[in-house]
């Protein structure tokens, strides 16, 4: 006894009680009894991915498209199609895979087309092996696959989904192009409600660079789906109402010889061995059309602005929407023609664009867009008044601030309840140098501004058809006759009176919807801080 005593004692271990021995003696057993229950399940897992696989062909990483062949044999629906097979064969959907859900012998996939959706199911049996549930559970979001599957009706409505009255019961399964693992965002973070009042919601938000940055996973949200198709929709509106005008499209160049609008704020390229601008705007070259018997215009194209504005609502390029038009006797004709053309683009989205406005209500808060027809027309002076009313000081002559214009925007809504309205006769000093003066006020101009929930949307004016009385207002600004000489020449051959204006198409549309910022109208924004991606 003393010799064990001393053996512990040198090997400096205290002696184990019998009732520690009893206790280290079951966790042993326990521990080995889970040792040889995990190796058993891992020989049962590696024995059935060993196994036989009877739907082998009926799943897999498909070989790369390279239009090989035309596979003529699948006709391919739309999500949103499906209810007009229920119950009937199979059919064949290509999407991404929005989410998956595997448990057990079954696995749940989302599948996503642009902003439908539809919940997919696969389940072991005699047709979905256990390796085939395995491999559907692990392919990446935002994967395109294609599957083959039946439309079957369900008892009870699927709340995650656009199509809610069935699901997909998936018979084969492939992945066409398959996404990274970890992606720079998740889709249902950048799809989450934007709502500042609900204590309750997530409070997950990816940030604007961050969706930016990363434009291509941002635009495929609902929301930005919807804002793009509604945006196209202005352009083809824009397009047709002005086509049943008589108006005729033209294209013009946006590398021009000398700035469109004077000033500093243009963009200075080479041009082999002399230097040139990018166009501030098309309008020499809309009022050459009017030289040339085109009498009514439009163009849609790229406008840029080398502004260094870091604000909601500033572009360094947008996409113009520019129409120029001759008129009789009075500018008014024109100024009513764009008036008028602006309500039947605000009816078009109303009654064509309904379920894209909503779904841009699913994540921004937006307030119904309110319009007079005919459009209200306020003159500035009336404008000034309104503001002084207000308790803001602002001069005759003195442009509108944006606070100012914002106010006023709000003054306008609460007293004729309208978003749209038109402000006429701006002073001539802050004014483009080819605007026409008021002819009965030298202080100010043939000119006028459009306005949407209180921001300026188009500029305007009876342009100077007179070529001396042009090159006067010219050096009046300052401008290099020399590098207008081709301009000022169109109009010595004779040209009618005329007036148009310029409209930003990104900042209508975020007025529209209400949103705040125009990079969420933009594609693929540029502004001083950003050339990418």
């Amino acid at each position: 006894m003393v010799e064990d005593k001393e053996n512990s004692a040198s090997a400096g271990q205290e002696p184990v009680s019998k009732k520690a021995a009893k206790k280290q003696a079951k966790l042993a057993k326990k521990a080995e009894h889970k040792a040889d229950t995990a190796a058993a399940l891992a020989a049962n897992e590696a024995a059935g991915d060993n196994a036989a696989d009877h739907a082998a062909a009926r799943y897999g990483l498909s070989e790369m498209i390279q239009s090989k062949d035309k596979r003529s044999e699948r006709e391919f629906v739309t999500v949103p199609e499906l209810s007009a097979h229920v119950g009937k064969g199979l059919v064949w959907v290509r999407g991404r895979v929005h989410t998956t859900r595997a448990k057990g012998k079954q696995c749940f996939l989302i599948l996503r087309q642009q902003s439908s959706t539809v919940q997919c199911i696969l389940a072991v049996g005699d047709i979905i092996s256990k390796q085939m549930v395995k491999f559907a559970g692990n392919i990446p979001k935002e994967s395109i696959i294609d599957i083959q599957a039946k439309a079957v009706a369900v008892p009870t409505k699927i709340e995650s989904c656009t199509e809610q009255l069935l699901e997909l019961s998936v018979e084969q399964i492939f992945i066409i192009s398959q996404a990274k693992a970890q992606l720079p965002l998740q889709i249902e973070d950048a799809s989450r409600p934007e709502n500042a009042d609900d204590a309750e919601g997530l409070n997950i938000r990816v940030n604007q660079d961050t969706r930016l940055d990363n434009r291509v996973l941002d635009l495929r949200t609902p929301a930005n789906q919807a804002i793009f198709r509604l945006e196209a929709g202005v352009c083809r509106l824009f397009r047709d109402i002005l086509t049943e005008k008589g108006f005729t499209e033209i294209h013009t160049p946006k590398i021009i010889s000398a700035a469109s609008e004077g000033g500093a704020n243009v963009f200075t390229v080479s041009y082999f061995k002399d230097s040139a601008y990018l166009a501030q705007s098309p309008q020499l070259y809309k009022q050459m059309a009017i030289a040339a018997d085109f009498d009514k215009v439009y163009t849609v194209g790229a406008v840029f602005r080398a502004e260094d504005s870091n604000t909601h609502r500033h572009l360094t390029e947008f996409v113009g929407l520019d129409l120029e038009m001759a008129f009789k006797y009075h500018y008014h004709e024109v100024l009513h023609t764009i008036g008028n053309t602006f309500t039947a683009i605000f009816k078009g989205l109303r009654d064509k664009y309904s379920r894209e406005i909503e779904a841009v209500g699913q994540q921004y808060k937006v307030e119904p867009f309110k319009f007079l027809e005919p459009p209200l027309i306020l003159q500035f002076a009336e404008g000034v008044a309104m503001l002084r009313e207000a308790g803001i000081e602002t001069g005759d002559e003195e442009d509108l601030s944006t606070p100012n214009e914002k106010l006023l925007g709000r003054l306008v809504k609460a007293k004729y309840d309208t978003d749209f309205y038109i402000l006429d006769k701006f002073p001539l000093a802050i004014r483009p140098f080819y605007t026409m003066p008021d002819p009965n006020n030298p202080m100010y101009s043939n000119s006028y501004d459009m306005f949407m929930r209180g921001e300026e949307i188009l500029s305007g004016a009876q342009r100077i058809h007179d070529p001396e009385y042009l090159i006067e207002r010219a050096k009046h600004h300052g401008i290099d006759i020399t590098k207008i000489a081709a301009y000022i020449e169109s109009f010595r051959y004779g040209c009618p009176p005329h007036a148009g204006g310029g409209i930003g198409m990104e900042r209508v549309v975020m007025l529209y919807l209400g949103l705040d910022n125009i990079r969420k109208t933009s594609m693929f924004p540029r502004d001083p801080k950003r050339l990418t991606p």
